[in-house]
């Protein structure tokens, strides 16, 4: 009789001191998932701060494709370094998705992880799409070609169905996933309703900011980098709550 309850001590004992090294891992993995979400409007508010003013257009026609390629040759390294920075936000922008997902794990956790897959296939699609905007436009303004023949080379790029696609992918994404991540955050009361709304808001000007000069984007930008930022510290202080080991608790009669 005296001995069971003894092995029962051991085998909990052994299973906590197995269960410690898997909670350090979590702890590790959630709180870089935290960091990641404030970097992503960081990355943000520096690609567009950074992008020379006139090349976020579309090229629908070749007057257009000529206007920006005439401003692109004048900016070839900034609009390099800014092309590069848009594809970091983008990625990081995905990431960021699962991330807050993460936070809901009852009410409403449906209806996140839907708008995570949704801003991560939105976010993935713009990066293709950027790839258009900012690198393709840097490489053919300083290729040795006329720019009569770069600007067809950018309107043939934005009119075909390959980047048509992701164009419409993207854009349609970008509307609707933020939107429905913030239902997902106010019914589950996970984060105050204010901070969900703020998110909404915020995401939604985020991605209607043109480049403008850095101290504007700032200014238009300040409310996502506030949801985000509080955000990722929700996502940091989570990582620090204990979760019982499903093998640790205790069996029902």
């Amino acid at each position: 009789m005296s001995s069971q309850p003894l092995k029962s001590q051991q085998v909990a004992g052994s299973g906590r001191g197995e269960a410690e090294p898997m909670d350090r891992a979590g702890q590790v993995r959630r709180r870089l998932l935290a960091l990641v979400i404030p970097l992503t409007a960081l990355l943000y508010v520096l690609t567009e701060g950074l992008n020379p003013k006139g090349t976020d257009q579309v090229a629908d026609t070749a007057a257009d494709g000529l206007k920006l390629v005439v401003i692109a040759g004048r900016h070839p390294s900034q609009l390099f370094l800014s092309g590069t920075l848009s594809l970091l936000a983008l990625g990081a922008y995905a990431v960021s998705y699962g991330a807050i997902a993460s936070l809901i794990r009852r009410r409403g956790w449906g209806v996140a992880t839907v708008a995570a897959a949704l801003g991560g296939l939105a976010m993935f699609c713009g990066a293709i799409y950027n790839v258009f905007v900012g690198v393709t436009l840097a490489v053919v303004a300083t290729a040795h070609i006329s720019q009569d023949a770069a600007a067809q080379v950018l309107v043939r790029g934005f009119h075909s169905a390959f980047g048509q696609s992701f164009l419409y992918v993207y854009f349609a994404g970008e509307v609707v996933a933020p939107f429905v991540m913030a239902i997902a955050l106010w019914r589950s009361r996970i984060v105050p309703r204010w901070l969900a709304l703020l998110f909404l808001v915020g995401a939604e000007v985020a991605e209607q900011v043109a480049s403008a000069g850095f101290v504007v984007v700032v200014v238009l930008m300040a409310p996502f980098l506030v949801a985000m930022a509080l955000l990722g510290i929700r996502v940091w202080r989570s990582a620090g709550v204990a979760r019982p080991d499903p093998g640790l608790l205790p069996e029902s009669a």
